[in-house]
């Protein structure tokens, strides 16, 4: 299971989470209708991201036009370790990966914030 959390741009909990089965191999991110995880942002791209499984381990891939960064340095590709934080541009939304059963901050409620950060979507 990998669990993606958006982090909400003002406070210290999550706005909105998606999660998904071991048997996903690709997980796209993006202000387009058709991807897995739709954002709407000026400053993301219609694909932005992907998070794909290659051989067991997955990897955050950028395809933005604004750049996708991790600590603040822009990545092109990079391997995930449980609990990296990436930013979608800049100034754009962040969001958290857990890996296996653990989310944001072993957080014990699914609480969402959508009326505080309307821009986060799921289309499946």
């Amino acid at each position: 299971m990998i669990t993606l959390t958006l982090l909400h741009p003002l406070q210290p909990i999550p706005a909105q989470s998606w999660t998904f089965a071991d048997d996903e191999s690709v997980i796209r991110i993006g202000r387009a209708i058709d991807n897995d995880v739709v954002l709407y942002s000026a400053v993301v791209s219609r694909r932005h991201v992907e998070v794909r499984r290659i051989q067991e381990i997955w990897h955050v891939v950028s395809f933005g036009a604004n750049g996708t960064y991790v600590d603040g340095k822009a990545i092109e590709k990079i391997p995930i370790t449980d609990g990296v934080i990436f930013r979608l541009a800049r100034s754009g939304p962040q969001i958290q990966i857990n890996l296996g059963e653990t989310t944001y901050h072993e957080m014990t409620s699914t609480t969402t914030l959508l009326d505080d950060y309307p821009m986060a979507t799921q289309f499946q």
